[in-house]
């Protein structure tokens, strides 16, 4: 049963375009990267997340999987310098992982 990762991320508003050109940062290193882990980026327009919420999504294969893309974000140095950099602007951060049922 594959697993999908969510990294929510909320920010100071007061930032949001200093957070962005960040975030779109990691995107260039994840595009331009073959062994980054992949996922896509979403901003709530409307739910349960405030509009100055990032949530980054990943499909894997399993929750072991996952938690080693965790562990890459950790240990890359082109992602903890970009990270560095984006930190002040955090709020919260957490990580939420589903199981992907096939019915």
């Amino acid at each position: 049963m594959s697993v999908t990762m969510r990294i929510i991320q909320r920010f100071d508003p007061r930032h949001e375009r200093e957070f962005m050109a960040l975030e779109r940062e990691f995107a260039k290193l994840e595009a331009e990267r073959p062994d980054y882990p992949k996922g896509r980026r979403r901003q709530p327009i409307s739910g349960r997340e405030p509009c100055n919420t990032l949530i980054w999504e990943g499909e894997f294969p399993d929750v072991e999987a996952a938690r080693k893309a965790l562990d890459f974000f950790d240990g890359d140095p082109a992602h903890e310098a970009l990270f560095a950099k984006q930190l002040p602007y955090f709020k919260d951060v957490r990580v939420e992982f589903y199981a992907n049922l096939d019915m």
